[in-house]
């Protein structure tokens, strides 16, 4: 039995977050437009092939349109407000005359090719992370997220619980309305139909989040007992941790950071917050009715993210050319070590087991075709 033929289960939420972020990384150090079509190729394939039915599944699509949105609003940025860059020019905007207090800022003036390019590509990426944090909401159950977190972050546990499913029920809220607004004979879509749907989407997505937050508070969530003393030795060791691995993160992300900022300080963070876990975790006694195994379909997804950022990253440092486009005047091309070590990434897609609704839709569509077959004998 290969990896993909296990028994149908829903993979740990901790993997997909794992496996996205370091899509994300390898998208945050290169412009070029192929790899970072790559990496929404190969992030969108492995969504489709391991999403289950649950109403945070079909979040891919929604963060794939914000991404639209995201470059449109880098281009007309970018035109009127962006550093020229010389080349044939495009169009010619009326310059506003700024007083010397704002010298440096542009305002209107000469949009070249050079410049609408760059902007195209510095949106592209940003929408690339943004649909590659879209994928782990579609993969990962965002409760049972919740649940595999230490006792440690109990208290903020609410606060996570609102944050990440409010865009799930946003989706799924906007699918509802829209429908009810066709059966009573009402525009669901242009103009008329945003203004019905959009003030009903946001109420019901903001209540249900709430409603679940409270129902966690009113359970106990987010309760833990312990002496003053330990709490703040706690607190303070988790929130320098997490500052240190945010900093060292940024550090490891920018290459014109001194390199101390870098690993080293995002090491010391780890240890840091993983020794207030663990000084946390054990004034908060709790129990799992259902735990979620940790496997090598697990180590696996997470492997394959981690390669394609070390891969993207490696390039980078000793190729920036091909990886990092900043003002460009050619064609680019496609870096194939970088492009190889992406598509590492998808192999989730056929080493992790199958949702139970994957399963299913398959042995369907093998029940339809063999129905057929027999039909036409």
């Amino acid at each position: 039995m290969t990896p993909g033929e296990q028994v149908p289960r829903a993979l740990h939420p901790g993997a997909w977050w794992l496996w996205a972020i370091g899509l994300a990384t390898a998208a945050s150090r290169t412009t070029n437009p192929y790899l970072l079509l790559l990496v929404l190729a190969v992030a969108g394939f492995v969504v489709v092939s391991r999403r289950s039915d649950a109403p945070w599944a079909r979040a891919y699509g929604f963060y794939l349109r914000m991404g639209l949105v995201v470059i449109a609003i880098r281009v007309v940025f970018a035109c009127l407000f962006g550093v020229p860059i010389p080349g044939k020019v495009i169009i010619h905007l009326p310059e506003v005359t700024l007083p010397d207090w704002a010298a440096g800022v542009r305002l209107g003036g000469d949009v070249t090719w050079p410049m609408l390019v760059a902007a195209v590509y510095a949106g592209l990426q940003l929408a690339t992370i943004l649909c590659c944090v879209g994928a782990a909401n579609a993969l990962a159950n965002p409760k049972r997220l919740l649940q595999s977190l230490p006792g440690a972050l109990y208290e903020v546990g609410v606060a996570v619980v609102v944050a990440l499913s409010f865009s799930p029920q946003l989706v799924e809220a906007v699918g509802r309305i829209r429908a009810a607004r066709r059966l009573r004979g009402r525009p669901d879509r242009g103009i008329r139909g945003l203004r019905g749907v959009a003030m009903p989407v946001l109420e019901s997505a903001l209540e249900r989040s709430v409603e679940l937050a409270a129902a966690m508070d009113s359970r106990g969530f987010g309760r833990a007992t312990g002496d003053r003393r330990t709490r703040l030795f706690t607190a303070a060791l988790t929130t320098g941790g997490l500052m240190g691995v945010c900093i060292g993160s940024y550090g490891l992300l920018d290459a014109e950071s001194p390199p101390l900022l870098g690993l080293p300080l995002l090491a010391l963070g780890v240890a840091l917050a993983a020794g207030g876990l663990v000084v946390g975790g054990r004034r908060a006694t709790r129990t799992r009715y259902r735990p979620d195994p940790w496997r090598s379909p697990e180590w696996l997804t997470t492997l394959s993210g981690a390669v394609a950022a070390a891969t993207v990253l490696a390039v980078a440092s000793s190729d920036a050319a091909d990886v990092l486009m900043p003002a460009p005047t050619s064609l680019p091309s496609l870096p194939v070590v970088a492009a190889a070590g992406v598509l590492v990434a998808i192999l989730p897609a056929w080493l992790t087991p199958t949702t139970p609704r994957a399963r299913a839709a398959t042995a369907r569509t093998a029940d339809a075709r063999a129905a057929q077959l027999k039909d036409v004998a």
